[in-house]
């Protein structure tokens, strides 16, 4: 029989030994954790690479580099992998072979679907020549066009609202008091492209309606439904980037620095990953106006 000092002291050095190993034990769950997380990332790229699928994958959809996952990231992950990726049909590079052309309506489908984390298996459609089966699809010849529920459906608007509606998480929803903000800066942006007299007043018109958007954004910003980005957003940046290249190139103008907001709205979004992505390379943008213009 011991003493019972010192059997205290024989307690203690086990309780101590025991919550040291406990440590180290989680310190090498941590390290493993750590090792295993790009390398599963990794595995499913190759895997889906070896399959021999063209399938984008959206940004950040999979796993974290750091050493925890945010919930958003591990349910962005969840449901990229659960769905199938949606076909779509863009329109194609006119300058550049096999890359995304300079369409703004199917950047803002692609858009859509890259800031819901939804995989999709591009269909790039030279609108010059358009393949048979791609008619057939789409009659009038037009994209973005996109397979939902086993049907085509055509027209950004009505493919967005379904993807809403069928995928709602993250919500991109922007609440109808909202929806309508900077709506008219592409059509004036095209009257002023498209105009060959000075003083009609186009370019005054395209001013108006950034000044608007500039207060706007000043009193609401940084995006249109505040700090979120919204699906007005995604709809309206792309056009900001065809206004910044086509303008820029044909008539040498550029929004004026007084419009501080408007110019720091674009920089934020054409920073976004989502857009750098899917956004068409300025070669595009340029030949793409070009029958407007010259026409």
């Amino acid at each position: 029989m011991g003493l019972p000092w010192k059997r205290c002291h024989h307690n203690l050095l086990t309780a101590s030994a025991f919550s040291l190993a406990s440590t180290h034990t989680n310190k090498a769950r941590e390290n493993v954790d750590r090792q295993i997380q790009p390398n599963a990332a990794s595995v499913v790229c190759s895997t889906i690479k070896s399959l021999g699928f063209n399938i984008r994958l959206p940004q950040n959809c999979g796993i974290s580099r750091r050493s925890h996952w945010t919930r958003q990231r591990t349910k962005s992950f969840t449901v990229a992998m659960a769905t199938p990726p949606l076909e779509v049909c863009v329109k194609a590079s006119i300058t550049i072979p096999n890359r995304l052309g300079d369409c703004p309506f199917s950047q803002r489908v692609l858009l859509t679907m890259e800031e819901k984390h939804l995989p999709y298996d591009m269909k790039l459609v030279d609108l010059r020549n358009k393949p048979e089966w791609f008619l057939k699809i789409s009659p009038e010849g037009q994209v973005p066009v996109i397979k939902l529920d086993e049907k085509w459906v055509s027209d950004s608007d009505v493919i967005t609202q379904s993807l809403e509606e069928k995928y709602p998480e993250p919500p991109l929803q922007t609440p109808p008091e909202k929806a309508s903000v900077g709506s008219k800066i592409f059509s004036t942006f095209i009257g002023f492209l498209k105009s060959k007299d000075p003083s009609d007043g186009t370019e005054q018109s395209l001013l108006n309606e950034l000044s608007s958007f500039d207060a706007y954004i000043k009193e609401n910003g940084p995006f249109i439904n505040g700090e979120k980005i919204s699906a007005a957003d995604l709809s309206l940046g792309p056009k900001l980037y065809h206004l910044e290249i086509a303008l820029g190139h044909y008539k040498k103008w550029s929004v004026p620095d007084s419009l501080s907001f408007v110019k720091s709205y674009m920089e934020k979004f054409f920073s976004m990953d989502s857009f750098i992505k899917t956004r068409a390379v300025p070669e595009d943008v340029i030949e793409g106006w070009r029958p407007k213009v010259m026409g």
